[in-house]
């Protein structure tokens, strides 16, 4: 019988169950393993993996044909050379993260917009201090760079709270109806010195490096905000130091840095309005994120046991 590998952190009974009703309907036998050192031994006789094993293993996965990775961001295997045949496919795990992620963007955003960084500073020398004016997500301008299911989640949910959304992608073209328009990345410097906030959900590609660079960030009026819970690499960080410490920006959220874990003498710990996570806006700890994941993984499944093309397939040229 084929063989499959499931290495992931979330593993409990109920999805062990459904992983192995899914195998056994596709012809597959499910093989569970709690750590990436305990699949090691075994990695080569697996045709599928559903995990996300460290680069360096692959090349010994000898059998393998597919690599479903539960996370969304997948930028480290996109090098052909970490591969053990050319034709293996990847898949990842977008779409299961765009209801956790989309809740972390409006926690964080109402954050900036009602001065909390400020009054949490205050709490902790026990001041009592209104902080005026605030201001509300209604009636707020927000360009969305990134209209995959992170961007389309974020989209419905300001638009809910009365937000107006400007979409921007590579194609400038998206059906999600919360957007207001949706324009392509040559559209995006029409549209930052608008902004009351700009949202990040960009995956770590060689077009999306940099993309908000000094000269975009200069773009931005005084009071807008930067969340960004895409990837680091997409932000020229240094011009986003010098421009919070002079008060260009009104403030920033980011969940995703470059280095990661940001070393603690890094200037971004103490630029003002400033709201740093270590990388948790996705994550595993919503039951809900879990959920989403294996029920993709087991219908990516049965796709590929009937020859058919995956769902969350990517494209390694560009990395999505």
């Amino acid at each position: 019988m084929r063989k499959l590998a499931v290495c992931v952190t979330f593993m409990n009974e109920k999805y062990r169950r459904q992983i192995d009703e899914a195998a056994a309907a596709a012809g597959f036998m499910a093989h569970y393993y709690d750590t990436q050192a305990a699949l090691t031994p075994h990695i080569g006789d697996y045709e599928v993996i559903f995990g996300h094993p460290v680069p360096a293993l692959l090349r010994q996965a000898t059998g393998l044909r597919w690599l479903c990775s539960d996370f969304a961001g997948v930028e480290k295997y996109l090098d052909d050379a970490v591969w053990p045949r050319p034709d293996c496919l990847l898949s990842n795990g977008s779409g299961a993260y765009g209801p956790t992620i989309s809740e972390h963007v409006i926690m964080v955003l109402l954050m900036l917009l009602r001065r909390m960084p400020e009054y949490q500073a205050d709490l902790n020398r026990r001041l009592w201090t209104y902080h005026t004016p605030i201001r509300s997500i209604i009636g707020s301008r927000v360009v969305m760079l990134g209209t995959g299911d992170i961007g389309c989640n974020v989209a419905r949910r300001l638009k809910a709270l009365g937000a107006s959304v400007t979409g921007v992608c590579r194609s400038g073209v998206s059906d999600e109806p919360a957007f207001d328009q949706v324009l392509p990345l040559s559209g995006l410097d029409n549209v930052l010195g608008t902004a009351d906030a700009l949202i990040m959900a960009l995956p770590a590609t060689p077009e999306t490096e940099g993309i908000l660079s000094r000269e975009r960030i200069a773009m931005l009026p005084e009071e807008a905000y930067v969340v960004n819970v895409g990837r680091g690499s997409a932000i020229d960080q240094e011009a986003l130091v010098e421009a919070l410490q002079a008060g260009r920006l009104a403030g920033t959220a980011l969940d995703v840095v470059v280095p990661e874990p940001l070393p603690v003498d890094h200037p971004l710990w103490d630029c003002p309005n400033t709201i740093i996570t270590p990388h948790v806006s996705g994550n595993m700890s919503l039951g809900l994120t879990c959920d989403i994941d294996v029920d993709m993984f087991c219908a990516d499944l049965g796709r590929y046991a009937a020859g058919e093309p995956l769902h969350n397939l990517v494209d390694r040229n560009r990395g999505y």
